[in-house]
């Protein structure tokens, strides 16, 4: 069976629900593992410190790119997110599925370092329904609302180059969708050490 564990890409439209979809995936399957990414950001409410993200400074953050601790990092707006290498690697060789939550830019990054990774793109119903998302969590002004339907129109340029592309219409259904993808692609014999399974010892 397969030893090394799986790199899973989790992306979509600001306002989409991942954070809903990934929880109730990280529910579904034990072994898998967030890799939780560095921002500059400040926290939004509810969100912890190690939970949700390492909360840093943008100091902190430059000076983590000059260490090189980063696998890929990115400058959204004005705040910086990344991804760092730790939070990949070791728990890859322990046979821990990791799950990774980037845009577009940070995902073809990862797919250039990791080719079998397997990468997943979360749909909004319809560009309305993803406004109205937007607007009732009452963090956006205008102008932010105005640059995220900007960025919302440039990423799903790039959505034919992910593996696979689920709409998040009912988080559960959204859900169930993505655990099916990662329990599948388990299943692919590339994934599985089965060259020698049948070979008898004798």
């Amino acid at each position: 069976m397969d030893k090394k564990g799986m790199l899973i890409v989790i992306s979509g439209f600001s306002g989409v629900g991942k954070g809903t979809v990934m929880q109730l995936v990280f529910d579904s399957l034990p072994n898998l593992q967030f890799s939780i990414s560095c921002t500059s950001r400040k926290p939004r409410a509810g969100e912890e410190n190690g939970v949700n993200y390492f909360f840093i400074t943008e100091e902190e953050f430059e000076e983590k790119i000059r260490n090189d601790e980063f696998i890929e990092y990115t400058k959204t707006f004005t705040n910086y997110y990344g991804t760092l290498k730790s939070e990949i690697d070791k728990p890859l060789s322990r046979g821990v599925d990791v799950l990774l939550e980037l845009n577009v830019v940070g995902a073809k990054r990862i797919k250039e370092l990791y080719p079998d990774c397997v990468t997943i793109f979360i749909t909004p119903p319809s560009l309305d329904v993803l406004k109205a998302r937007l607007i009732g969590r009452g963090t956006e002004t205008k102008d932010s609302l105005k640059r995220r339907l900007a960025e919302i129109e440039k990423e799903g340029k790039d959505i034919d180059k992910y593996d696979y592309a689920v709409t998040n219409n009912v988080a559960r259904t959204c859900a169930d969708a993505v655990v099916h993808i990662i329990e599948s692609e388990h299943l692919k014999v590339s994934r599985q050490n089965l060259k020698n399974l049948f070979v008898s010892e004798e």
